[in-house]
């Protein structure tokens, strides 16, 4: 994953993202750099463009999960019956406490 940051990060600056300078990020990130895995990345994202790339991951709908009918109807049921409760039901719970 930080092979993909450190092209991003090249790419939001402004730098051609080539062999060299990717493995010069990871190195200053602290990180080891397999230099397969570059020239891996740098080849893949050759035809790339970039920027529509982020366009299109950025404008990705997000599907909502669905709600199943039973336990949407059964919170509707609820709220009325929480309500239902009388002035005297309270006041027999608070005496209760109180002895």
């Amino acid at each position: 994953m930080e092979y993909m940051y450190a092209a991003m990060l090249l790419h939001s600056a402004g730098k051609k993202i080539e062999e060299e300078s990717v493995t010069k990020v990871l190195e200053a990130a602290g990180s080891k750099p397999d230099s397969a895995r570059v020239k891996a990345l740098v080849a893949s994202l050759k035809d790339v463009n970039i920027d529509e790339a982020i366009k299109k991951a950025a404008v990705a709908p997000v599907a909502a999960a669905p709600v199943a009918e039973g336990k949407q109807a059964e919170k509707k049921e609820e709220k009325p019956a929480e309500e239902s409760k009388t002035e005297e039901e309270a006041a027999e719970g608070l005496s209760s406490l109180f002895g």
